[in-house]
């Protein structure tokens, strides 16, 4: 029975914190597929003034994660930062429900909703804090479970969202599910999770909000979070291109999007567990380039794709590849700052927003150059080259020890 329920997730800590990234994933699965209709068809945002408003969004979530995590770290607990991010939440889409016009909208978008997307990151580094004294191929399984758990409320709650609102005249009640979900996951923190202080936390020397800053952006963490946003990009190209294709030269139905993602999230849930044991045999880089190559292949074969089976088959390779690369990272980009974990786990806000940028660029250049088969295979070469870069950054840190013990 140890063997299907790891002893790390009786850590009540761990365990506490599943739950509660449950609950914030829930926030997003309920509001995220009707987004654009809110405010785009039922507030009147224009399109342009919605895409600078995701950007601006994005941008200030890396900021606010940045900061969150290194206040967490000078205080040595994260029970604070996320009760007042949590609380940001309840009132970023508590707003947009009551008043539903798209100056609220916009406000919303900029401050509370990016405040409450750091609790993300915080929840990682509490899990992370907890993990004190462990091994890493328990912290590998630990993080693989916290972030199985927000997949597990993608392929849950969409679906009973999208229910429950079948007939309905608006999508504004989806920012009232996610508010009463922001409430479950306050609840959450103020009464399951410990309230001590992390262990070894108190000795941490202080960093100011701009020196956290100078460290996320040094030469040395930002080499490898070049390297990981190039892999995890290819999760948001595959999240543009795959409507496009499986609706276009794959000959599909927008009914058919919608199964395959939901085939797709629940493989990610089983081979996440997978992957975190495959990454304490193997090693976390040699699972990660795997992964990498397996999506990599599936990105490849999509792009050949021109019957709505071909989409299906390929379901399999994109459940196991993307899998590997939404899961190993965290503790990858985590030990980049390990004596921090708020500020390490604010890593993950800033891959999120690098990758979606390099997403987007790269599907610029490849619709512009080719067209949406051809960019499926520009993002797999995207993919490959990120993980080489990986690769290079660990030899020159196998090799610099060395000749600084020979000088």
């Amino acid at each position: 029975m140890s063997r299907l329920f790891p002893d790390v997730f009786r850590n009540p800590a761990i365990r506490a914190s599943m739950i509660a990234i449950f609950t914030f994933g829930m926030a997003g699965a309920m509001t995220a597929p009707y987004r654009s209709i809110v405010g785009i068809r039922e507030l009147g945002l224009s399109d342009g003034l919605y895409s600078f408003l995701a950007f601006a969004s994005a941008a200030v979530n890396v900021v606010i994660s940045v900061l969150l995590g290194n206040l967490a770290d000078r205080l040595g607990e994260y029970r604070s930062a996320m009760i007042g991010a949590c609380l940001f939440g309840i009132v970023g889409y508590g707003m947009v429900y009551a008043f539903p016009t798209a100056s609220v909208f916009v406000i919303s978008a900029l401050l509370p909703l990016p405040i409450y997307g750091a609790l993300n990151s915080l929840l990682f580094a509490n899990a992370r804090a907890a993990m004190h004294g462990m091994n890493r191929s328990d912290m590998v399984t630990a993080n693989s479970g916290v972030r199985a758990m927000i997949s597990l409320s993608w392929v849950l709650i969409p679906g009973v969202t999208g229910l429950a609102l079948s007939g309905a005249s608006s999508m504004l009640p989806a920012y009232l599910f996610a508010a009463i979900a922001c409430v479950l996951c306050q609840g959450i923190i103020l009464f399951a999770l410990p309230k001590r202080v992390a262990a070894g936390m108190a000795e941490l020397h202080r960093l100011t909000y701009f020196g956290a800053l100078r460290q996320v952006v040094s030469p040395r963490i930002s080499a490898h979070i070049a390297g990981v946003a190039l892999i995890s990009s290819t999760l948001h190209l595959n999240d543009a291109l795959l409507p496009l294709i499986a609706t276009g030269a794959a000959h599909g139905a927008l009914s058919d999007v919608g199964i395959l993602v939901g085939i797709v999230a629940l493989l990610e849930i089983i081979f996440i567990i997978v992957w975190s044991r495959i990454a304490r045999e193997a090693g976390q880089m040699t699972a990660l380039a795997a992964g990498t190559v397996i999506y990599a292949l599936f990105l490849g074969l999509l792009g050949f794709a021109s019957e709505p089976w071909h989409l299906y088959a390929l379901t399999l390779l994109a459940g196991i590849g993307a899998a590997a690369i939404i899961s190993i990272p965290i503790t990858y980009l985590q030990d980049l700052i390990a004596d921090r974990p708020g500020l390490g786990s604010a890593l993950i806000s800033v891959n999120v927003f690098a990758s979606a940028g390099i997403g987007a660029l790269v599907f610029a250049a490849g619709t512009w150059a080719t067209g949406y088969s051809g960019t499926a295979m520009l993002s797999a070469v995207t993919g490959l080259s990120g993980i080489a870069i990986l690769g290079l950054l660990q030899r020159r840190d196998a090799v610099a020890p060395v000749d600084a013990e020979v000088q």
